[in-house]
């Protein structure tokens, strides 16, 4: 099986650019890097509240 070339990305992007617009594309990148940066955040602060109570226990 033969994968995706570069003029078919190219033509794929094409019609999606025009399909939604540039504008409407930048807002939906825009969200999605607000998603991911909050899931970070949330597991990152998930991971610093894990070990703060690992820490607590083995105080105790």
């Amino acid at each position: 099986m033969m994968g995706i070339s570069v003029w078919q990305l190219l033509i794929i992007l094409l019609i999606v650019v025009m399909l939604f617009g540039t504008k409407r594309l930048r807002g939906l990148g825009s969200d999605l890097g607000s998603a991911i940066s909050g899931f970070r955040k949330s597991v990152s602060d998930g991971d610093s509240v894990t070990q703060t109570e690992t820490v607590k226990q083995e105080i105790k």
